[in-house]
C-alpha cells in the first residue's frame, strides 16, 4: 500500500497539480548544457555531481579527503578525487564555469556545535580543522572567477553564532563579485525524510542572477524508485507528496539489522530516563506512513534515529526494531539503486548520512544550467 504523510501547517490547502520536470529537453537544450562545466569540491561520494550530470552538465575536476568516499567515488564514476583542498593550487584546476561544493557542515550543526561545546572544543570558524574550509571555497573562487557556485550546508549555518558566520560567508561571496542568493529547502516533499539543508547560489553576472529563481516543491524531482511507487496511486498525486518510508524499504532484510535485546532494552531506559526530565531524546520509531528524522552521519554507532517496527518471528520474538539498510540509507537520500556501495556498512551509514538530498540539488541545478544559458545566448563556453 502507497502512503503519504500529511504534513499540516506547511500548505494550508493540498491540490493536485502536476510535477513541474526539471530535466532538459532532448536537443538543443541538452546539448547547451552539455557546455557547461563544473568542479565538485568536497566531493563525499557524488551526490551533487549526481544532481548536475542528471542535467547534462560534465564535471572536470574533483577533491575528497576521506579514503574510503574515495573508493565510493571511483567505484560510481570512474575517476579517483583529488585530496586534500590546501595542497590543490587554483591553476592546478581545469577551466570550469560552476563551482559546487558541500563544504563540511560539522563545525555548524546542532548536534556538532552541542557536542564540541560539551567537550570545550571550538567550532565555526574557530574549528582550525574544518571550520576554515570555507575559505578554501573562496580562494579558488577569486583566482579563477567562475561564472557561479552551489554551495551546501545545514539549517543551523543560518543561525549560528548569531548570524554572524553566514554574514561573513555573504559579505566573503558579495566582495568576491557574486551576486548571491540562499534559501533553506527540505526534501520532505520528495523524500521520506525531515532533512533540511541551505543552499548558496551565486553568479558573476548580474542578468544570470536576475534569471535564477529555487525550485518549489512541486519543482523537485521524485527519484526513480518513488516514481514507481507513485504510479500505483493510479491518478496524479497531490503535491507536495511527503512519502513515507515505506516507499524506500525492502520487503526482506539481513538479521544483523535487527537490533539486539541488549541495544533495545538500553535504548528504551535511555528515552524513558531523559523523558522524566522533560527532554526529547530518544531512539526514533519510524511507521511505513511516516517520515524519518534527518538521516546523519552517526546513524552507524546504533542506528536510534531512524528505527523501522517489526513484528516478531521466530528469529526476532521480542519484536525488536531494525535499522535502515545502507541501501535504504541511499534511497533515502535520493540515489539511484544502481549506485555501488563498495565500503563497508559504518562507512556506508557514515557516507549517505553526510551526503546531499540529490533531488533538492538536481533542481538547483537545472536552474542554475538555465540561468547561466538565458544571460549569453550566443557564447558557447569552451
Amino acid at each position: 500500500m502507497v502512503m503519504f504523510s500529511k504534513r499540516p501547517g506547511i500548505l494550508p490547502k493540498l491540490k493536485t497539480v502536476s510535477r513541474k520536470s526539471t530535466s532538459p529537453k532532448k536537443g538543443r537544450g541538452r546539448r547547451a548544457m552539455n557546455e557547461l562545466r563544473f568542479i565538485d569540491l568536497f566531493a563525499g561520494i557524488g551526490g551533487i555531481r549526481l544532481g548536475f550530470e542528471k542535467q547534462g552538465m560534465r564535471c572536470v575536476f574533483s577533491s575528497e579527503w576521506d579514503v574510503h568516499s574515495q573508493r565510493t567515488y571511483e567505484a560510481n564514476f570512474g575517476e579517483r578525487p583529488a585530496g586534500d583542498i590546501h595542497k590543490i593550487a587554483s591553476d592546478e584546476i581545469p577551466d570550469f564555469d560552476i563551482l559546487c561544493a558541500g563544504f563540511p557542515c560539522q563545525p555548524f550543526s546542532i548536534a556538532g556545535v552541542s557536542k564540541k561545546n560539551a567537550l570545550g572544543r571550538k567550532h565555526g570558524f574557530e574549528d582550525e580543522t574544518q571550520g576554515t574550509l570555507f575559505f578554501e571555497i573562496a580562494r579558488i573562487l577569486r583566482d579563477r572567477k567562475p561564472s557561479a557556485f552551489l554551495l551546501e550546508n545545514v539549517k543551523n549555518l543560518r543561525s549560528h553564532d548569531g548570524g554572524r558566520t553566514l554574514a561573513v560567508i555573504v559579505r566573503t561571496l558579495e566582495e568576491l563579485g557574486y551576486h548571491l542568493e540562499y534559501r533553506v529547502i527540505s526534501a520532505a516533499p520528495v523524500l521520506p525524510q525531515k532533512r533540511e539543508r541551505i543552499y548558496l547560489v551565486g553568479f558573476r553576472n548580474a542578468s544570470a542572477a536576475a534569471q535564477f529563481s529555487f525550485p518549489e516543491p512541486n519543482e523537485l524531482p521524485l527519484p526513480a524508485r518513488l516514481k514507481e511507487r507513485a504510479r500505483d496511486l493510479g491518478s496524479r498525486p497531490v503535491l507536495p507528496l511527503y512519502p513515507g518510508i515505506g516507499w524506500i524499504l525492502d520487503d526482506k532484510v539481513e538479521e544483523k539489522y535487527t537490533l539486539t535485546d541488549r541495544l533495545w532494552d538500553y535504548l528504551q531506559r535511555y528515552k524513558e530516563k531523559h523523558a522524566a526530565k522533560g527532554n526529547g531524546f530518544g531512539f526514533g520509531l519510524t511507521g511505513p506512513d511516516e517520515q524519518a528524522r534527518t538521516l546523519s552521519a552517526r546513524y552507524y554507532k546504533d542506528g536510534s534515529e531512524i528505527l523501522i517496527p517489526q513484528r516478531k518471528s521466530k528469529g526476532n520474538p521480542h519484536a525488536n526494531p531494525r535499522r535502515l539498510t545502507p541501501r535504504e540509507c541511499a534511497r533515502l537520500m535520493g540515489f539511484p539503486d544502481d549506485f555501488k556501495i563498495t565500503v563497508s556498512d559504518t562507512q556506508a551509514y557514515r557516507q549517505f548520512g553526510n551526503s546531499v538530498a540529490v533531488p533538492v540539488v538536481t533542481a538547483i541545478a537545472a536552474r542554475i544550467g538555465r540561468a547561466l544559458l538565458a544571460s549569453r545566448p550566443n557564447r558557447r563556453t569552451g
